[in-house]
């Protein structure tokens, strides 16, 4: 089988994710909703911003650094927080993710549907620590795990705000999808053909969302049902207002998409704007996230740090990002394809193929300073005649 020291690229790396993962769990991680536009349109849509770079300039050291809501990080690069981690590696999970970013000296956000708790990731790295939520009907829950994750030193909070309804994500249906895992003949034939993956996963403890794993009886004992029951169709901006108060500290909105959008998000009290159309899986057919990126830099990137996550795949992705005005890009199916493939040492691979193309990238196009990024040297698709 290839060696992950064999995959050059994060597509390598997505390969190598599909050939160990059974088809319904590698589907989850690389599927979208829908018809997949928005999925395909997020990646696609950076090849056709162009750099342009500044000639003869002196590239003999690059610093990548920067502080993104307070947190200082050695890259400007997130790990996103995404859902059921051990699910792509039971063995590991969140741990061997937290504990890679750590090492790189990156930020990792921890989803609150991780199956790996608050504690448990505080006590695998001592590196910078954001948490994820959302606003449920169980605002004791919210308020309990914001508790729970300012007590473990997590230093911000993400509220996702672009999933007021579940997104329509076929190829889970398909496939019959579920977290916990659910035995039927079309899973259990996927998992036959994986026999490395089922012996881990068998070996393993329950993969289930540890942090509210205590209120999954009541909805049946699966992620989704606990999911449709807390999903609350009466949120309004009041509830952002609620919980920037609960926290108390650094905290962006996590699915925004407009201008107008990231004005309330600041006047509010966000300290981040969070650009993202939840990398395609919520409403198909929304804009690739790169072109509502400058938009909302221009009305709010003074006041607020602006992350964008969706479609980056190389090093050159996120000095576009950068260039026109993103403080820090997020990522999520890149370093989850390195987790599939190889646990922690996976994961690390996906961060060192995306900084060893971000440094040649910055010395390509004359800047040694992630912070200087300049907007002259992309070119965007309006630009061209």
């Amino acid at each position: 089988m290839t060696s992950i020291t064999r995959a050059f690229n994060i597509a390598d790396l997505r390969l190598l994710a599909k050939r160990r993962l059974p088809r319904m769990v590698f589907d989850y991680i690389d599927g979208g909703a829908e018809d997949e536009v928005t999925l395909r349109g997020n990646a696609d849509r950076f090849r056709d911003y162009q750099l342009t770079w500044s000639a003869l300039q002196d590239i003999s050291r690059i610093s990548t650094a920067t502080t993104v809501m307070g947190s200082p990080s050695a890259l400007p690069l997130i790990l996103c927080p995404t859902a059921a981690q051990r699910m792509f590696h039971p063995r590991a999970g969140e741990r061997a993710a937290a504990q890679a970013a750590g090492a790189a000296g990156l930020i990792y956000c921890l989803s609150a549907l991780g199956t790996t708790s608050i504690e448990d990731v505080r006590a695998a790295t001592a590196g910078p620590k954001w948490f994820q939520v959302y606003v449920w009907k169980d605002r004791g829950l919210v308020q309990e795990m914001l508790e729970r994750a300012k007590a473990a030193g997590f230093t911000g909070v993400i509220l996702t705000v672009d999933v007021p309804v579940s997104g329509n994500r076929e190829r889970d249906r398909y496939n019959d999808f579920t977290v916990p895992p659910r035995i039927t003949a079309r899973t259990a034939l996927q998992g036959l053909a994986c026999p490395g993956y089922l012996a881990k996963l068998w070996t393993s403890p329950t993969v289930r969302p540890e942090n509210i794993a205590h209120k999954l009886p009541k909805f049946g004992g699966g992620m989704m049902q606990f999911l449709d029951g807390q999903i609350d169709h009466t949120l309004t901006w009041k509830d952002v207002d609620w919980m920037l108060g609960a926290w108390g500290g650094a905290f962006a909105v996590k699915g925004i998409a407009t201008a107008a959008d990231a004005e309330r998000c600041v006047a509010m009290g966000a300290t981040g704007v969070w650009v993202s159309n939840h990398g395609g899986r919520q409403l198909d057919t929304s804009p690739p996230t790169i072109d509502t990126l400058e938009a909302i830099v221009q009305t709010v990137g003074d006041r607020a740090d602006v992350i964008l996550d969706g479609g980056i795949r190389r090093g050159g992705d996120i000095i576009k990002a950068l260039a026109l005005g993103a403080k820090a890009v997020g990522i999520g199916r890149p370093y989850l394809y390195g987790l599939a493939a190889g646990g922690e040492a996976g994961v690390t691979h996906a961060i060192n193929i995306l900084a060893s193309e971000l440094r040649r990238g910055l010395a390509l196009v004359g800047c040694t300073d992630v912070r200087k990024l300049s907007r002259s040297l992309v070119i965007a698709p309006s630009e061209r005649r």
